[in-house]
């Protein structure tokens, strides 16, 4: 299963080496150079773990990751050319898993990385396999992997979450509300074009495939397509 990385740090190099590094061990990787940018991205769409450098112009990391834990528990890792305890002490008191000093080596990026995703990984209850099926839809709950006719349809994790709730419910309408709750947790707010566009994507996806598994009902919201 993939896993979705964004990093925020003004250094153009050390943005490079952290998404060459990273997608190099096969994670999906986005890179921002400010952090209000990544807070705009984050109305769209939800990742795996972010990594911020503390030190940088606008809002720091610091701050970054007090606004983050106000509507999430997205695991976080610091980066930071300064190396005194109490940077580290207010960082982890913030709610940051974990706290790299500059310059680093990438193998110890990597490490860090797999250890913070495995510790919550390891942390969260173990969910029995589960597969849902409907017609030629099939979700792998467990894995976070969508096929078409058992063709793999690589979806990000909020798309993943948005056709999951519908085939929860196949027979229901789901309004905007209701699928922006599933996908991002009660307490975050996205427009409903936000939704929209995920949708968009989710069916541009599943039409490569030769898959439509969405129907719009208008002035409604969305629902399964009635005839899978």
């Amino acid at each position: 299963m993939y896993r979705q990385i964004w990093a925020v740090d003004d250094d153009h190099d050390i943005r490079e080496i952290v998404r060459k590094t990273l997608s190099e061990e096969g994670y999906q990787v986005e890179t921002f150079e400010a952090g209000l940018a990544m807070l705009a991205r984050l109305e769209e769409d939800s990742p795996d773990l972010i990594i911020l450098d503390v030190l940088m112009p606008g809002e720091n990391g610091i701050e970054l990751c007090r606004e983050l834990r106000k509507t999430s528990n997205v695991p976080v890792v610091f980066l930071s050319s300064r190396r005194q305890d109490i940077d580290k002490i207010i960082g982890l008191e913030l709610g940051a898993d974990d706290y790299i000093g500059k310059p680093f080596n990438p193998r110890e990026l990597v490490a860090r990385v797999k250890a913070v995703l495995r510790r919550v990984a390891t942390s969260a209850p173990v969910p029995a396999e589960e597969i849902l099926t409907r017609g030629a839809l099939t979700l792998d709950i467990t894995r976070h992997r969508a096929f078409w006719n058992e063709e793999l349809v690589d979806l990000t994790k909020t798309e993943f979450q948005i056709i999951e709730a519908l085939l929860r419910s196949p027979t229901r309408v789901r309004s905007r509300d209701s699928l922006m709750q599933m996908a991002y947790g009660v307490g975050v707010h996205v427009s409903a074009r936000t939704i929209d566009s995920h949708i968009r994507r989710l069916r541009s996806k599943f039409s490569d495939v030769g898959g439509d598994p969405v129907e719009t009902v208008r002035g409604v919201g969305y629902s399964l397509n009635p005839e899978l």
